[in-house]
């Protein structure tokens, strides 16, 4: 069995490792670590909730610890401020025996603090792209010595528009750098831009490029539209589901689908865009601590949350993207743990399962709970092309389940 020391880590990274608790590396970690640490760029493709940050982290370290250069010497890019504060919280944990300074800038907070720290100096800087291009503008930040460039969730960066952005910021980059691309999808935008930007890559896929974690428990719910909020009070109640994060399609649902859970008596929060960076600090520190154990997100989370622990994952809308799906489901089952992904699908939603189950390659189980059996009409749109749902209820193959322990149990 493969541990951290045979990967060639220093004894300070190793020490902090230790101290963390892990005890061996994801094979994302055992592939990219010894491979980054020759300076070679690397071209990751692996699921959530496989180590990437810790893949990508660890080696930095080392690398700008072996160097007495000074200012900001390695510059990772990320899509959301969630994601930057984990990754810097990363940083702190795996760097806590070196001298290294780091800083984490991101929008939605005031720039002060942030130029205060960056004058204070910077080895290692994490960024979202707006907000470090708000700090270029101003001049609050040099990249010119920046030897170490880490595109972190790139196919999300892509998704959320930051491309033209990342690319404005790689011409005032040194072009003799190392380059560390991750990302847990390859869209064909994202293979270009790492076509442009990484030379001679080595190149690590773990898994395919849109499957979920094997140790995913997917199911489906057929439900009516307008059920969907008992039904999902009804599994809170009774399905011993401990920290679930429920992911919606607007803001505006999320804050009603909260209010209506809290209706409930849930312990239930929102996190979103609409909120302040400090409300979405106060509701992501209190999901963690068990404040509450209910969060109601867009997917503005799907890719930055990273929280041990999350029991279920429920897409109240089905995401239109198989993408998005993956992300989100990915949440769960997160170092080696399982997880469970409950899906509640209305009529309008079943072709977005159809494309989700071509791209992962698998036929996800459908389900009924007893008290919310969608009508006749719904049940139809659930047809597969090889063999109807209506037709795989009458043969048991979709059952009517009512909650029971952890999983869902046949009833009476």
């Amino acid at each position: 069995m493969t541990t951290f020391a045979d990967l060639g880590l220093m004894p300070g990274l190793l020490s902090a490792v230790r101290d963390a608790e892990y005890e061996t590396p994801t094979p994302i970690q055992e592939q990219a670590i010894p491979i980054a640490l020759t300076g070679t760029d690397v071209l990751a493709c692996a699921q959530t909730g496989t180590g990437k940050t810790a893949a990508f982290l660890l080696p930095l370290l080392q690398r700008l610890s072996q160097s007495d250069r000074k200012g900001v010497r390695a510059l990772v890019l990320t899509p959301t401020r969630e994601l930057a504060a984990q990754i810097a919280e990363s940083a702190r944990v795996y760097g806590k025996h070196s001298r290294l300074r780091s800083a984490v800038v991101f929008g939605g907070v005031s720039l002060g603090a942030q130029i205060a720290q960056l004058r204070r100096g910077v080895d290692l800087l994490i960024a979202t792209p707006g907000r470090l291009l708000d700090h270029l503008e101003r001049g609050t930040v040099s990249l010119s010595g920046v030897n170490i460039l880490v595109l972190d969730e790139a196919d999300r960066m892509f998704d959320m528009g930051f491309l033209p952005d990342v690319r404005r910021i790689l011409r005032l980059i040194p072009k003799e750098r190392q380059t560390l691309l991750f990302s847990a999808t390859m869209p064909k935008e994202v293979e270009h831009l790492a076509h442009e930007t990484l030379k001679s890559p080595t190149t690590i896929t773990i898994g395919r490029k849109t499957t979920p974690v094997e140790s995913v428990r997917q199911v489906l719910y057929a439900v009516e539209s307008e059920q969907k909020r008992d039904l999902l009070s009804h599994l809170l109640a009774h399905g011993h589901m401990r920290q679930v994060l429920v992911f919606t399609r607007t803001k505006i649902r999320a804050d009603r689908l909260t209010k209506h859970l809290a209706q409930c008596g849930r312990r239930v929060a929102a996190l979103h865009g609409g909120k302040s960076q400090g409300a979405r600090t106060e509701a992501l520190n209190s999901f963690r601590n068990g404040g509450v154990d209910v969060l109601i997100a867009t997917d503005l989370a799907a890719r930055g949350l990273d929280v041990d622990g999350i029991s279920h994952v429920v897409n109240f809308d089905v995401p239109n993207t198989p993408e998005d799906y993956v992300h989100r489901i990915g949440r769960t089952a997160r170092a080696s743990a399982t997880g469970d992904a409950i899906s509640l699908v209305s009529s309008d939603e079943v072709s977005f399962v159809r494309e989700i189950e071509r791209v992962i390659g698998g036929v996800i189980p459908c389900q009924v709970v007893k008290g919310f059996e969608p009508g006749a009409d719904t049940l139809r749109r659930f047809e597969r092309t090889e063999t109807s749902r209506s037709a795989r209820m009458a043969s048991g193959a979709i059952r009517r389940f009512t909650p029971r322990g952890r999983g869902l149990r046949r009833s009476a």
